[in-house]
C-alpha cells in the first residue's frame, strides 16, 4: 500500500469502476448534491433599531450613542446566540470602546486588556469551541471615558461572515441582539438557554410591542404614519384545502379605500374610504397571492384593513416563513398615489420597490421591523470562487451525462444569487453588511467575483438567468476599471484582508480573472476584454515564471521586489487551467497567440517532468516528500488533454499518457467509492518557507477548491479519449462543453 495513501485500496473508486469516467462522475456528483441540496434563502424578522453589521461582517455596539445619558462605571449587556451543526472551533473578532467580555454558553471566552480597551480601530482575535445545536452569547460593555461598547463578530469576514439570532423566547428566530438599559451593576445571572423576557428582572430592548396609541391608529397607520405617500401594501397567501375548487368567500374591514388583487387580478375595489365588505372569489384547489392595496384616509386618524376567510376548507397564510414573527401579513410602502408598483409585479420577494422615500422592501406588523433574507447553507446559494469552480464541473459534468437535473441544480443555485442582485446590493447599503451574496456584494478583490462569475456566463448559455447580464457587467467593469493594477497594468493586490496580502501578486489570480475576460469577450465581442486576458498572462509571466524550471513561482511580493521561489501546486494548477480557457477562444489572428502558445508548452513542459510516480502530482510541486494533491492533478490533467486535442501540444503522446496515469492515480488515491474527494489542499495564504506549504497547509476532505476540478480532469480525459478514437478530422474530436 503507497504510505501516502489516503484510504485502503479496496475502499477507493477504482475498485468499483476501474476508471470508468462516466460512473466516477455521477459517483462523484451525487455525493456533492445529495450533501449540498438546493435551500432558499432563510427569512428572518430584523429590527431596524438594533446593530447594524458593517461590511466586515461584525456587529457595531455604541452605547453611547444609544444611551447618551450613560455614566461611567454603568455596564451595558446584549445577548444572542448562534447555531453550529456540530461541535467546532470558530473565530473571533473584538474591537473595544472601553472594557469588554464575551461569554459563550456562560463561560468567559474573551476579556479585554488596559490596552485593548484604548486603542478602539485595534482588532483582538480568539478562538472558541462552539457546541453542536444553539450556543448563547452574551457580551458585557462597561462604560469609561473612552466609551462603552466596541465591535464584534466574525474573524474570517469571507470564509465566515456569521450573523446572530435573538435568544428570548418571545423573539425566538429574528436576526440581531437583545440589549439591556444602562445598569449600575453586573447582572447576578446571565441569560441563556431558557430565559424568557416575562420572567426575567431585567427589560430587554428593542421594543418588541406597539404601545396602545399605535394600535389605534390601525396597521397601516402604525407602520406607515412617518412614511411620505398614499398607498401601501399587504401580502398573504390564500389556501383553498376544498378538494372541489369551488370559489370562496371572503370578509373584511377598512378604513382607507381598498382594492383587492388575487394572483394580480382584482377581485373588490371598495366605493368609499371605510366600510365592511363580503366578496366571493373564483379561487381553485392550491395557493394563491392576495394583495390589499390601501390608500391613506383624509383624516389619517386610522388608517387599517382586516380580513378573513368565511369559507370553510380556506386558511390564510404568510407569502413566506418568517422565523421570528408569527403572522400571515407582509407589508410593503408607501408609495406616491398612481407611482406604485403594478399589482402584478409585487408579489415577489427578489425586488426592492421605489417608494416616496426611495426603495424599500417587505416588513412586519412589529416596531421598526423588517424582513431580511439569510444564507444559511454551507455551499448551496453562497457565491464565492471555490463554489464557482465547484459548480463548474458540475455543470459540464450533467452536459456530458446528460443529467439534466445536475445542469438545473447549478443553474437554480446561480440564479439564487444573480436574480437577489438588486436586492442583496440595497440590504448591505441599509444594514452595512447583506445577509446574502456577501463576497457579490462587497466586491474588493478577484477571488470575489471572477472565478464564479465565469462559470455564470456559461451557465447563460445554458438558458436566461434573471439578474445574471447586470452582474456580469458589474464584474467586467471592477476588473478592468477598479481592481489595483500595476503602472504595466498587471492585475496585483494592493490591500487584502490580511496585513501580509498588501503589495503581492498572485499566480492564482489568472484564474480568479482571464476565464471570466475570456467570456465576456464570447458574450459582448469587446476585444478589450481578451486582449486583457492575453496581457495579463504575459505580465505574470514576467513577474512569476522561474524559467530554470518551466513552472510559477506561487507569489511575487512588491514589499521585497522578489519571488518567493515556491512551486505551490495549486496555484501553478490555475495557471495552466486558465490559459487553456484563454487560448480555446483567443483569435487567431491574435499578435499574442504565438506567444502564448509557446508559454502554454512551456509550462506543460515543466509540469510534465514533475508528476509522480502514482500519476499525481505534489503539495510543492518540487518536493516528492510533499503529499499527492489532488486539485493540482486534476488542473495539469485537464489542460494536458485540452493541450492534445486543441493541438497546441505538438508532442502529443507523453502528455497523453500523463493524463491517462493522473486519472488513474486520482481514481485510485483521490477518490474513495463514496465519490468523496481526498487530498485537496485547503484555501492558502503564502510565505517565502516551502515548509509552510508542506507542513502548514493540510488537505481538506470534499474541499471546494477540488470537487469541481476533478470533475473537469474528468470531462477531459473523456473528451481526449473520444478524439483519440475519432480521427476522421485533422486534429480529432473538438466538441467543447
Amino acid at each position: 500500500m503507497n504510505k501516502m495513501a489516503y484510504f485502503p485500496p479496496e475502499h477507493s473508486s477504482y475498485r468499483v469502476y476501474h476508471g470508468d469516467v462516466a460512473d466516477t462522475l455521477q459517483l462523484i456528483a451525487n455525493r456533492y448534491i445529495g450533501s449540498q441540496p438546493k435551500h432558499p434563502w432563510v427569512f428572518r424578522a430584523s429590527h431596524r433599531g438594533a446593530f447594524k453589521r458593517n461590511i466586515d461582517y461584525r456587529y457595531e455596539f455604541d452605547f453611547v450613542e444609544k444611551f447618551p445619558e450613560i455614566r461611567d462605571g454603568q455596564f451595558v449587556y446584549a445577548w444572542a446566540k448562534l447555531w453550529s451543526d456540530q461541535e467546532a472551533e470558530l473565530p473571533f473578532s473584538v474591537s473595544c470602546f472601553g472594557p469588554v467580555r464575551v461569554y459563550v454558553n456562560g463561560e468567559l471566552a474573551f476579556k479585554s486588556n488596559i490596552q485593548e480597551d484604548v486603542f478602539p480601530d485595534q482588532r483582538s482575535w480568539f478562538r472558541q469551541k462552539l457546541q453542536a445545536g444553539w450556543n448563547h452569547f452574551v457580551l458585557q460593555f462597561e462604560k469609561t471615558g473612552t466609551g462603552c461598547g466596541g465591535h464584534f463578530g466574525t474573524g474570517s469576514i469571507k470564509g465566515l461572515p456569521l450573523h446572530f439570532v435573538t435568544a428570548s423566547a418571545e423573539r425566538d428566530g429574528q436576526e440581531g441582539w437583545l440589549y439591556t438599559e444602562p445598569l449600575d451593576e453586573r447582572l447576578a445571572e446571565l441569560p441563556g438557554e431558557g430565559t424568557t423576557e416575562a420572567d426575567d428582572p431585567v427589560r430587554w430592548l428593542p421594543q418588541a410591542a406597539w404601545e396602545e396609541a399605535e394600535l389605534r391608529r390601525g396597521v397601516f397607520g402604525r407602520l406607515f404614519a412617518d412614511e411620505e405617500g398614499e398607498v401601501a401594501y399587504a401580502w398573504t397567501k390564500l389556501v383553498n384545502q376544498r378538494p372541489d375548487g369551488a370559489a370562496v368567500e371572503i370578509a373584511g374591514e377598512h378604513r382607507g379605500a381598498l382594492t383587492v388583487y388575487l394572483n394580480g387580478k382584482e377581485v373588490y375595489r371598495s366605493a368609499s374610504d371605510s366600510g365592511n365588505y363580503r366578496i366571493t372569489v373564483p379561487c381553485g384547489y392550491g395557493v394563491h397571492d392576495l394583495l390589499v392595496r390601501s390608500e391613506r384616509p383624509a383624516d389619517d386618524a386610522k388608517w387599517d384593513h382586516e380580513l378573513r376567510m368565511i369559507s370553510s376548507g380556506t386558511a390564510l397564510q404568510a407569502p413566506v416563513l418568517v422565523h421570528g414573527f408569527a403572522a400571515d401579513w407582509l407589508y410593503t410602502g408607501a408609495f406616491r398615489k398612481g407611482s406604485e408598483p403594478a399589482a402584478a409585479d409585487l408579489c415577489r420577494l427578489d425586488t426592492v420597490f421605489e417608494a416616496a422615500k426611495g426603495g424599500t422592501y417587505w416588513r412586519v406588523d412589529q416596531p421598526n421591523t423588517v424582513l431580511r433574507p439569510f444564507v444559511e447553507t454551507t455551499h448551496y446559494g453562497r457565491w464565492n470562487y471555490p463554489l464557482g469552480v465547484t459548480l463548474y464541473g458540475l455543470l459540464r459534468t450533467g452536459l456530458k451525462l446528460g443529467r439534466q437535473d445536475y445542469v438545473d441544480y447549478v443553474l437554480d443555485h446561480i440564479e439564487q444569487c444573480t436574480a437577489y442582485e438588486q436586492y442583496a446590493l440595497w440590504d448591505k447599503e441599509q444594514y452595512g453588511g447583506a445577509g446574502i451574496n456577501h463576497q457579490l456584494t462587497a466586491i474588493d478583490s478577484l477571488d470575489d467575483c471572477g472565478s464564479f462569475a465565469a462559470t455564470m456566463l456559461y451557465a447563460m448559455e445554458q438558458r436566461e438567468l434573471k439578474g445574471a447580464r447586470k452582474v456580469a457587467d458589474r464584474i467586467a467593469h471592477y476588473i478592468s476599471h477598479e481592481q489595483s493594477r500595476l503602472e504595466d497594468g498587471a492585475l496585483y493586490r494592493v490591500t487584502g484582508s490580511t496585513l501580509f496580502m498588501k503589495d503581492t501578486m498572485w499566480c492564482d489570480d489568472l484564474y480568479m480573472s482571464t476565464p471570466f475576460l475570456a467570456r465576456y469577450y464570447e458574450l459582448t465581442g469587446d476585444r478589450a476584454y481578451v486582449d486583457d486576458a492575453a496581457k495579463q498572462f504575459l505580465l505574470y509571466k514576467k513577474y512569476l515564471y522561474m524559467p530554470e524550471l518551466k513552472i510559477m513561482s506561487h507569489v511575487y511580493d512588491f514589499k521585497f521586489d522578489k519571488q518567493n521561489k515556491v512551486p505551490w501546486g495549486r496555484g501553478n494548477g490555475w495557471v495552466l487551467f486558465s490559459l487553456t480557457e484563454l487560448l480555446r477562444v483567443l483569435p487567431e489572428d491574435h499578435e499574442d497567440r504565438d506567444e502564448l502558445l509557446t508559454f502554454f508548452r512551456e509550462l506543460s513542459e515543466g509540469y510534465l517532468a514533475l508528476q509522480g510516480e502514482n500519476g499525481l502530482w505534489h503539495q510543492v510541486l518540487t518536493m516528492p516528500e510533499s503529499y499527492e494533491e489532488a486539485s493540482c492533478t486534476s488542473m495539469f490533467i485537464y489542460a494536458f488533454a485540452r493541450g492534445v486535442r486543441y493541438g497546441w501540444l505538438t508532442n502529443p503522446e507523453p502528455y497523453v499518457e500523463a493524463v491517462e496515469r493522473g486519472w488513474e492515480g486520482l481514481a485510485r488515491y483521490a477518490i474513495d467509492g463514496e465519490g468523496n474527494i481526498y487530498g485537496v489542499c485547503r484555501g492558502s495564504g503564502y510565505a517565502f518557507s516551502a515548509l509552510y506549504y508542506k507542513d502548514d497547509l493540510p488537505w481538506n476532505l470534499n474541499d471546494t477548491h477540488g470537487i469541481g476540478i476533478v470533475m473537469l480532469a474528468g470531462i477531459e480525459t473523456w473528451l481526449l479519449r473520444e478524439a483519440l478514437r475519432n480521427r476522421n478530422s485533422e486534429h480529432g474530436e473538438r466538441t467543447d462543453l
